[in-house]
């Protein structure tokens, strides 16, 4: 079929114009743009049960940083009055009149067991953080470095061997009783040792990857074996390294309690010495509400700390961004 150009008001060169090859712009791909943390976030929001964890712990952390702040809280304002000692919620709030420092009763020194759990509560996170962060840090990297040189690797085994045959709070015991008890004591105690575990970890997962093809090839061309490790070896464990972490802040909260519990942790009133004092309690008609208030607080703030990495870890992984 035959088409008369005027009929489209155009000439045949405005209808048929030469286009110009591009031998570059032809190999472009015209997919969208990819952004790692986009799609992690994207999956890990996709989730209710993320969205309820991560709102959980936000309030869990302003009620510990924030509360504190605009509270004055003295721990043994009521200590020479007997009767506010060791009171139930009911009976506290008609003590002292409904307020929310008295919703979860009174303590052995007639302090707010509310008050008392968020004040604790801000140092056992602030150690859990502090710890993660010093472990972390230098596990990964040291792990990279290990798990990459040949040379690292034939000395760092050994010292891991035969550390790693010490049991990690026996370590953190020892430290504790040499120095006396104290946050940046508990600090000392935990990170001393306790990236060389994650160094190990990381090595093993290096060594999964350390002589693939790309990296083989980055080596030839004269690369360091340091910017290998940072370059390509760590961002493809990311998922890996958020995995250690969602399991590694809550450990930390685990050791301040347990120490605590048994006579060795601090003196401040953290999570884990509100327990300790609270022991006879536990066992006393009545006062039960002093013991399980910080036990069960405890054990909400690992166990959300523990899902909410695991799940961010998962949703770390390039193979859920499909």
């Amino acid at each position: 079929m035959e088409y008369n150009l005027d009929q489209f008001g155009m000439s045949k060169e405005e209808l048929f114009a030469p286009v110009d090859h591009n031998d570059l712009e032809s190999e472009k791909i015209t997919a969208p743009r990819y952004s790692y943390w986009h799609s992690v976030f994207r999956v890990f929001f996709k989730k209710k049960i993320n969205i309820f964890i991560l709102a959980l712990l936000g309030v869990i952390v302003l009620l510990a940083y924030l509360y504190p702040l605009f509270v004055d809280y003295d721990r043994y304002m009521n200590l020479l009055d007997a009767s506010t000692k060791h009171l139930t919620p009911a009976k506290a709030i008609d003590r002292f009149g409904f307020s929310i420092h008295w919703i979860m009763g009174t303590g052995g020194s007639g302090q707010s067991t509310w008050d008392s759990i968020w004040y604790g509560s801000r140092i056992s996170i602030s150690l859990a953080f502090v710890c993660a962060l010093i472990n972390m840090t230098i596990g990964v990297l040291f792990g990279a470095i290990w798990g990459f040189s040949k040379k690292v690797d034939v000395v760092m085994i050994e010292i891991y061997n035969i550390v790693a045959n010490v049991p990690y709070l026996l370590v953190i015991s020892v430290m504790v009783m040499i120095f006396s008890a104290s946050f940046w004591t508990l600090v000392f105690a935990m990170t001393v040792t306790g990236w060389l575990a994650i160094a190990y970890f990381m090595r093993t997962q290096v060594l999964i990857i350390r002589d693939r093809e790309y990296n083989l090839a980055s080596k030839c061309l004269g690369t360091s074996s340091f910017k290998i490790a940072m370059k390509n070896i760590l961002p493809f464990l990311t998922s890996i390294i958020m995995t250690v972490v969602a399991t590694e802040i809550p450990s930390y909260i685990s050791y301040e309690v347990f120490l605590s519990y048994i006579g060795m942790g601090m003196s401040d009133a953290s999570l884990g010495r509100l327990i300790f004092e609270a022991e006879s309690a536990m066992l006393t008609p009545g006062w039960q509400f002093e013991f399980w208030c910080p036990v069960a607080v405890a054990s909400i703030i690992t166990v959300v700390l523990y899902v909410a990495g695991q799940n961010l870890g998962d949703a770390s992984d390039p193979r859920t961004h499909m």
